[in-house]
Parts: C-alpha cells; structure tokens; sequence
C-alpha cells in the first residue's frame, strides 16, 4: 500500500506548513497587540519570552507529535476501524497521546471548571481529524502534491468546504471557552493579550483556509 505512506507524507508535510505559518502569525499578531496599550511596557518582555520560548520549544515539539499520532491513528483507522468497535478502540488508543501535544489545554489549568468542556472539545476535533486523514490516506489514485491529493479525496468543493467549516467549529468553540474565562490559561502574565492574539489569529486563518480552497478547486 505504498499509496498510503505517500499521502502521509504529502499530508505531513502540509500540516507542518501550517503549524509553521501559524506560529509566524501568532508573534506578529501579539506584537500588534503589545503595542496598542498604554501600559502593555510592563508585560512586553515576559509575554514575548513566553511565546518565543513557547514556539520554538513546546509548541513545535507538542504539534510535531500530535501530527504523527493523528497519521498513525489514521493509518490504523483505515486499515482496521470500519466497525464502530475498532474506531473506538482506535480513538481510546491514541487520544491521550494526541493530548498531550494539544497546545490549547497544555496552556490551561487542569483544576479549572472548565477544563473537561476543553478537553472534550479536543477529543471531539481528534474524531473529526481522524476522519478526514483516513479519507485523505485512503485515496489510491495517482497525485504529486497536496491539492491533487485534496481533489481527489474530496471530490468537490463544497465538500471539501463543508469538512473545513466543521473542523472551524471545534476551534471556535475551544477559543470560546477561553475567552469566557481566560484565567484558565497557566501563564504569567498577559492572558488578554493572548486571547485577544487567539482570537485575530483564528479569524485571519480562516479566511486563508477558505482562500486555499478557492485556489485548489479552481
């Protein structure tokens, strides 16, 4: 099934591509926020330390990990989970895993009364994800590069669409939560200028996730 090892690696190499431009938007999105307040001089250092430590450590290495588990997970899946019995096996298998590298609740405090809503908010998008890696995986046919892949995974536009709107959803609510009450981020200082950064840096994907859609089915 060499088809499958080469949509993985056609699917890795794209999500790593994201994790890299999200990461860049991110700085750049809190340096616009530090310098619109009147008194953000106080916490500049400590929350550009923060993030700047956070992104070149734990960030990268905690996405890193979660992008192998979710391929890993979808390789299984496709290989052993068309029963609903599997799946769950699948899902109870890797999730903890795929947790751990979740850069969202390894920001927050555990102890927090809203910290399941978040935690089950990620098993919900690691469902989501294996579905959609299990169709991107599964799909035999000649490609050479991510958007044949896409084109030929999701058969139109308005599916692929579809697909990315749900995903959009699970990350709208995760920030929600957040927002609702940012003090269950773990951090230092300035957890509104990273909520605020979350925020703006999610609306801005959104539009290139759309764009790049527009672009592959064009």
């Amino acid at each position: 099934m060499d088809y499958v090892e080469r949509n993985c690696r056609i699917v890795k190499e794209k999500m790593i591509q994201q994790m890299e431009q999200s990461l860049k938007l991110g700085r750049k999105l809190i340096d616009t926020e530090l310098d619109t307040g009147i008194l953000n001089f106080v916490v500049r250092p400590i929350v550009k330390a923060f993030y700047d430590y956070w992104a070149q450590h734990d960030a990268k290495k905690g996405t890193l990990k979660q992008i192998d588990i979710t391929l890993e997970a979808g390789k299984q899946l496709l290989l052993n989970g068309n029963s609903e019995e599997s799946f769950n096996r699948i899902l109870e298998e890797f999730f903890p895993k795929y947790l751990k590298g979740d850069q969202v609740t390894y920001q927050c405090s555990k102890k927090h009364r809203n910290y399941e809503k978040l935690k089950e908010n990620s098993r919900e998008t690691f469902i989501n994800y294996l579905k959609e890696v299990k169709t991107f995986l599964g799909f035999e046919d000649h490609v050479t590069d991510y958007a044949d892949l896409a084109r030929g995974a999701f058969k139109s536009k308005e599916i692929a669409t579809k697909n990315l709107k749900k995903q959009l959803e699970f990350t709208e609510r995760g920030i929600s939560i957040i927002e609702e009450d940012p003090s269950i981020l773990s951090l230092p200082a300035g957890k509104k200028i990273i909520v605020k950064s979350l925020r703006k840096g999610f609306e801005e994907s959104k539009k290139d996730f759309l764009q790049g859609i527009d672009e592959t089915y064009d």
